[in-house]
């Protein structure tokens, strides 16, 4: 079975832009810091956070990654629950794999930032797995930019469909 129709290649190269509506806030950075288990003080200190080089506090470096901040939708909005960003592409009888996330950092987040995240479907290649059933290796990268423009950090996202037996 193949999955990588024509269809499916014409996605390669598709773009979508999400522009948060507020600021990251500081309120968010300790919200966060607190689901992840993470007590740096950086992250709640601004005395803490000077003494070592920052304006004030950053936020952990992933929260950047969050995209649901930047979506726009509220609960039930989503089929499956999820508020991040998806391709929905359109795939039937495979099961969604996350194959794992690349980060690259620039600077780190700060309340007052303004996020803006592009994303680029880069690439997708049929292979087959161990099992012998078809896959399609599915390539994203988002990119977060504050308001004035300068990268914040890259996201280079793997995903796969993999065919149901």
């Amino acid at each position: 079975m193949t999955l990588l129709t024509h269809e499916i290649k014409s996605w390669i190269g598709r773009e979508v832009v999400y522009e948060a509506p507020d600021e990251v806030g500081r309120a968010s950075i300790r919200y966060f810091a607190l689901a992840i288990g993470d007590d740096n003080p950086l992250y709640f200190d601004d005395d803490y956070a000077r003494e070592n080089g920052y304006d004030g506090v950053i936020a952990p470096p992933t929260l950047v990654c969050e995209t649901n901040q930047f979506i726009g939708a509220g609960p039930g909005l989503s089929e499956d629950g999820y508020l991040g960003h998806t391709w929905d592409l359109p795939i039937t009888g495979c099961r969604l794999i996350r194959g794992g996330n690349e980060y690259e950092f620039f600077r780190p987040l700060r309340p007052n930032d303004r996020v803006t995240v592009r994303w680029s479907l880069t690439d997708i290649t049929e292979r087959t797995a161990s099992s012998g059933v078809a896959m399609l290796v599915v390539l994203s990268e988002a990119t977060y930019a504050d308001a004035d423009g300068e990268p914040i950090a890259i996201n280079r996202e793997t995903i796969i469909y993999q065919a149901v037996k």
